[in-house]
């Protein structure tokens, strides 16, 4: 039995060794960028543990023997799921393993651009001692927040903000009225960039989201808005946002996650002091790591022992090896 470990950004895979050792699984690794390094690089595998590689049709159709691509992370966008399922690939992620972090995360970026932390440190640090420096602040408990995506993250973003914000409101067209919280005004997406002095965006990258924060939206929301995104770097059309934050209709914003990773170098943003980033780490921490980590990989023991990975995105029909 052997798994492709198609790429891999952490510093250590002993865990994942480990894992697929005790369970008489060889690991082959890799850092593939492309379908074709994938097909290369899997050649009698039966499953793939991806991070960031693509893997699609292509690789489906060249590669009939592996049955399931299990993602490192709550998000599978770089799996085509549809093309998986018309394969027979069953498709598995980790859902629930950063919920608290992420959520914390777009809070405390929120919070940091609100409350102009990162420009303060900046000023005080090249001389200037003096509260007015970063600009105005408007007050917290005055401000309605809004959340794009109501989902784990989304919900858990919503709960921690109610208390400290007047109003929150949120959109989803995902859920029936009685899966939003007691606390969170249900609107629509128009309502959302229109009445919202925040929005963090907590939605998946699909057809339907991939893009959808362009200027348009950005331009209905109100002049010395925030805007946060720890969900997926594609939900924002990059350019329209670069275009309206040079227009100044925006006082902050907090970006986590890029279209392409890492942010291009030379970006008007990274010059741009209203805006600041984090390296797609909203999900970090110690603990959540290691949980995101070893439920990707359990997917696939488990889908070799059963024929079923224990957190399926889509059901496959292609057997494990025996």
């Amino acid at each position: 039995m052997k798994v492709l470990f198609t790429d891999y950004d952490m510093l250590d895979v002993s865990l994942e060794r480990t894992l697929f050792r005790d369970a008489g699984i060889q690991l082959i690794e890799a850092q593939c960028k492309t379908e074709d390094e994938v097909i290369a690089a899997s050649e009698g595998c039966s499953a793939l543990l991806v991070q960031y590689a693509p893997v699609g049709a292509k690789v489906f159709a060249a590669r009939p023997g592996i049955g399931l691509a299990s993602r490192i992370g709550a998000g599978y966008d770089t799996i085509d799921a549809k093309a998986a399922q018309a394969a027979g690939v069953w498709v598995a992620n980790s859902p629930d393993y950063g919920v608290g972090e992420v959520s914390s995360h777009a809070f405390a970026m929120m919070l940091a651009s609100i409350r102009n932390i990162v420009r303060w440190n900046t000023d005080v640090k090249a001389g200037t001692w003096h509260y007015t420096s970063a600009g105005k602040v408007p007050r917290l408990t005055d401000m309605t927040v809004g959340v794009l995506g109501l989902g784990r993250i989304g919900k858990r973003f919503a709960h921690i903000a109610r208390n400290t914000f007047k109003r929150v409101i949120a959109h989803d067209p995902n859920l029936i009225d009685g899966d939003f919280p007691a606390y969170v005004e249900r609107v629509s997406l128009q309502q959302l960039f229109e009445q919202a002095d925040a929005i963090s965006i907590h939605c998946l990258l699909n057809d339907d989201t991939r893009g959808l924060v362009g200027a348009d939206l950005l331009r209905r929301m109100k002049p010395g808005s925030y805007l946060v995104n720890t969900a997926r770097g594609g939900v924002i059309d990059l350019e329209g946002l670069t275009t309206v934050v040079g227009e100044g209709r925006l006082a902050g914003v907090g970006l986590d996650v890029l279209p392409t990773e890492p942010v291009p170098a030379g970006h008007p943003l990274l010059a741009d002091p209203r805006v600041i980033f984090s390296p797609h780490s909203a999900f970090y921490s110690v603990a959540s790591e290691v949980e995101l980590r070893t439920k990707a990989a359990r997917n696939i023991v488990q889908w070799m022992k059963t024929g079923r990975p224990e957190y399926p995105v889509t059901q496959g029909t292609r057997p494990p090896p025996k």
